[in-house]
């Protein structure tokens, strides 16, 4: 634990996106006598990053409205001595100093009391035949995103090729087909969206086909090619077959940075993210670290995981300015709770899958159902798919996936946050949930789903 802060103290946060903007929001609401520095390399701050495939659709805009607030408010309202264009480059963690270089050349070193690393997460860019050529976007910050949208606003993309069918990249392929782009989809997995069981992402793929998105699942992406009379990407390699396009768009994941928790000598945990205890600190006292460059504990195993998400990132950062000004507040740990939607379906999934749960060798078993979104006698009811996964035996609920066209968002928070309550199936199914006909039946598909899940406990 980071010891007390002494007054007049110097916390520095490297990062000022979620994580590390909570950090110093946090430490400052707590410590006004203390000083806060935080390092941010680019020039953007607190952006909505999972609002760019809604960005480039043109759903939302204008760029400023990503943006929940601007460098000037930290400064102003809250005191925070926030840098652009500032890049951490080494932490000496015997002498509390971080080395500073900044845009005009200059660097610094500055000590500190506390020291909280936000370094986010990069894009995976697979060391793949013509990445590097103009055409060939990744897709994880605002930059990236104002590439894309130029590129698409232009008109010089009829056709354009994801590499990667998770969360982004299914966004991205309904934000293209809204642009009026003929959109491929290469998924070297044998499944869209594999944080699904099969037999429910079979159900996005299907929504895919049906909006026009080319689907091709078990194919691996080998070069991308150039024309013959321009220096952009025109060509995929997949499988041995050139596949026309004038965009690519990378969606095959990302990894935590941790070149500097590296460099620093700190332990790294779960997926190669840095490790930290329940109160953000890392291996060295005077080190705290939040958001995708940390892993976190799953809550349904109790194992340590790294499962990158905006939520998580401002919930950790809170924690870990709390902490390095002298508090002792405890992050309680992730269920990978994910919604996302894909054209008209809402999917939803939180906990372990029935696959997951296998992995995990736990004797898991499932229940599925379909029910409406809405009492049946009042219109525009829609059907929803419930997938509740389950410990044999035990009766201990591990998770759950939902897919439809309205109702799942706020049905799977239910389960979500049965799980952070240890809750069995039977206590789930005995949850007393709201009715009114135009919202749910008197039987909550949620409900229905759990009791299904009941009777195959002992099974």
């Amino acid at each position: 634990m980071p010891a007390a802060m002494r007054k007049g103290g110097r916390l520095v946060v490297v990062g000022g996106v979620a994580a590390g903007l909570s950090a110093a929001s946090r430490a400052r609401r707590l410590r006004p006598d203390v000083e806060i520095v935080v390092l941010e390399k680019g020039h953007d701050v607190s952006y909505a990053a999972c609002s760019l495939p809604y960005y480039i659709a043109g759903v939302v805009g204008p760029r400023k409205s990503l943006v929940v607030y601007e460098a000037d408010f930290f400064r102003r309202e809250r005191k925070i001595d926030l840098r652009l264009g500032a890049e951490a480059t080494a932490i000496a963690p015997r002498a509390r100093t971080v080395d500073c270089r900044y845009e005009d050349g200059s660097e610094e070193t500055l000590a500190y009391d506390a020291l909280v690393l936000a370094t986010g997460a990069r894009p995976i860019v697979p060391p793949l035949p013509g990445v590097e050529m103009p055409g060939v976007f990744p897709l994880r910050s605002l930059p990236d995103g104002d590439a894309i949208k130029e590129f698409v606003d232009s008109g010089r993309g009829r056709s354009a090729i994801i590499v990667g069918a998770g969360y982004i990249g299914l966004e991205m392929a309904e934000a293209l087909v809204a642009r009026g782009l003929e959109v491929t989809l290469v998924e070297k997995l044998q499944n869209v969206l594999s944080t699904f069981d099969p037999d429910m992402s079979s159900i996005v793929e299907r929504e895919l086909h049906s909006k026009g998105v080319r689907v091709l699942t078990g194919a691996g992406v080998e070069a991308f090619e150039p024309g013959d009379d321009s220096p952009s990407v025109s060509y995929a390699l997949v499988d041995g077959k050139r596949v026309a396009t004038d965009m690519v768009i990378l969606s095959v994941g990302v990894r935590p940075r941790v070149e500097l928790a590296e460099g620093a000598g700190l332990e790294l945990g779960a997926r190669g993210a840095i490790k930290v205890d329940a109160r953000q600190v890392t291996s060295e006292a005077s080190i705290l670290a939040a958001g995708d460059c940390c892993d976190s504990s799953f809550i349904v195993t109790g194992k340590r995981t790294w499962i990158p998400l905006g939520t998580t990132a401002n919930r950790q950062g809170k924690v870990a300015g709390e902490n390095a000004v002298g508090g002792s507040a405890r992050f309680a740990g992730v269920a990978g709770t994910n919604i996302s939607k894909v054209f008209d379906l809402q999917v939803a999934q939180t906990g372990l899958t029935e696959t997951a749960a296998a992995d995990e060798g736990l004797t898991a078993g499932s229940a599925s159902i379909t029910a409406s979104s809405r009492a049946h006698s009042y219109p525009g009811a829609r059907p929803i798919r419930v997938k509740v996964v389950f410990e044999k035996g035990t009766g201990r609920l591990l998770g759950a996936q939902m897919i439809g066209e309205e109702g799942v968002v706020k049905r799977i928070d239910v389960v979500a946050a049965a799980l952070s309550s240890g809750m069995t199936v039977a206590e789930l199914a005995s949850v007393d949930m709201g009715y009114a006909p135009p919202f749910s039946p008197v039987w909550d598909p949620v409900l229905i789903a759990a009791g299904q899940a009941l009777k195959k406990i002992g099974s």
